[in-house]
């Protein structure tokens, strides 16, 4: 079971880190037409969300390996994965599906923040 959460929580590294990167070296003019520039504000804003999202990347390969140390931490990191994926269920509700590859990864990230809690709860609720 500790190694089953081990792999959770691993996976939440790799998709921080490489998704953080991808996104902070992108800005936020990878998703704007040609047509329109990208306003000096919103780049910043995009970048800076970026850093953090990719800077929990090694929050997570540290909890990943000091599992038995973490306790309550990963509780607050499964409702940080799960809460990712009920905002982009908000934005599929808001604006609309974003395609189905984004559907995946939001069913994907709630059911990892499920997961991990409940792995958690199994493995350190002696």
């Amino acid at each position: 079971m500790q190694l089953t959460l081990q792999i959770l929580l691993s996976t939440v590294s790799l998709i921080c880190l490489a998704g953080g990167m991808n996104l902070l070296v992108k800005g936020a003019g990878s998703f704007l037409p040609e047509t329109v520039s990208t306003p000096p504000v919103l780049d910043n804003l995009f970048r800076f969300m970026s850093g953090i999202y990719f800077s929990l990347g090694f929050l997570m390969v540290w909890a990943t390996f000091n599992v038995d140390k973490t306790n309550e931490l990963n509780y607050f990191i499964g409702v940080v994965v799960m809460s990712s994926g009920l905002g982009r269920f908000y934005s599929t509700i808001k604006v609309g599906s974003a395609g189905k590859y984004t559907d995946y990864i939001m069913v994907f990230e709630i059911i990892l923040g499920i997961s991990i809690m409940t792995m958690q709860y199994f493995i350190f609720s002696d």
